[in-house]
């Protein structure tokens, strides 16, 4: 690991990310009968745990509906973790990836967390070591450190602020008018664009991580989608590009872009984000349609193509056969909870007072 000459990126081994990358099989789709009874199997198991199934935006649309139906929860990964805080269920059953899963735990300590798979990993979390993280923050001992929730809970425990994508530029924005300088980690383009929409680069200290999937959409491709496309709006999320941001007509969060989808006018819309997010918009707006934007895995030569392959490991057989055994806990030391817990708080107490 080394800085860059500027001093304002620290280069991730992307080798990490693409050996994990490796390790993700490809999955196969569901016979209709087998998907129906694994539905009924799970939902006879989760009354039986006292369970809540929370799933993100991005997984399997069987398992959005099947957390729908059984009064779950679908939502970004912030809210399923308050979703499973604020319910009554003694065990929760987190869909998405490992962070999600640890971040639930942090903020429900006293309650059991499952997962389908413990295998679902980030490219940002892996990406963003916590010993590599913490020689690097030791480098700027004036900096305030503001992560990203798609890190690990050894990144958040040594950290000041853990934030979403919704509420980042808030919370770096109030950082700067009180005269603090930033690390921001792990993801760069959500980094670069912080930068752009503060006008202040100088200030804001980028971590060299990203999404494997959203670094995949392309801006030519994108520019001919929306010439064959003309009336279709943009919605891109911010861990994109910039060069697909600034072509964008909504850069959000998950939840911002599906806000945006039901609000405006526009009846078709051209989405840079994992493909997962289709099952809700179409849901929240069915009366409008969405076109995947184009992506650099076309003629498959890559494993992302715009749906992440470790969300895609979430299965209704995997999610079963953890609720059958209680396998797959996600188990965090207590103490490190204890400091990762402050830096999400500080976040949420931010917002409240918004």
């Amino acid at each position: 690991m080394q800085t860059n000459q500027d001093n304002d990126t620290y280069i991730a081994d992307r080798a990490l990310v693409k050996r994990w990358l490796d390790r993700v099989p490809v999955l196969e789709t569901i016979d209709p009968e087998v998907e129906a009874e694994y539905k009924e199997k799970i939902k006879a198991l989760l009354k039986e745990r006292n369970a809540a199934l929370v799933a993100h935006y991005y997984t399997d649309a069987s398992l959005q509906a099947l957390a729908e139906e059984t009064g779950g929860f679908v939502a970004d990964s912030l809210e399923m973790a308050r979703f499973g805080a604020n319910s009554k269920a003694t065990t929760l059953v987190v869909a998405g990836v490992r962070f999600m899963g640890e971040t639930a735990k942090i903020l429900s300590p006293e309650k059991t967390v499952l997962m389908p798979t413990l295998e679902a990993t980030c490219s940002l979390d892996i990406g963003c070591p916590p010993d590599e993280f913490a020689a690097f923050c030791k480098q700027y001992p004036d900096h305030e450190v503001v992560v990203y929730a798609n890190t690990s809970v050894g990144v958040k425990a040594i950290s000041d602020w853990v934030v979403t994508s919704a509420i980042a530029v808030d919370v770096v924005e109030h950082l700067i008018d009180q005269g603090r300088k930033v690390i921001w980690a792990p993801d760069k383009h959500l980094g670069r664009y912080i930068q752009r929409k503060l006008g202040n680069s100088e200030d804001i200290v980028l971590w060299d991580g990203a999404c494997i999937v959203h670094e995949e959409f392309k801006t030519r491709a994108l520019l001919e989608m929306k010439h064959l496309y003309p009336d279709a709006a943009v919605l891109a999320h911010p861990e994109s590009p910039l060069s697909v941001l600034e072509i964008a007509d909504v850069v959000g969060s998950t939840s911002q872009i599906i806000r945006a989808a039901v609000e405006r006018e526009e009846k078709r819309f051209i989405v840079a984000t994992d493909h997962g997010i289709f099952y809700k918009l179409q849901q929240q707006a069915p009366g409008k349609e969405f076109i995947m934007a184009p992506t650099s895995g076309e003629g498959a030569t890559c494993r992302s193509c715009a749906q992440c392959p470790w969300m895609g490991m979430n299965t209704l057989q995997s999610l079963y056969e953890s609720l059958r055994d209680g396998s797959n806990e996600v188990l965090v030391d207590p103490e490190l909870g204890r400091q990762a817990l402050k830096p999400l708080q500080r976040m949420l107490d931010f917002r409240a007072q918004r």
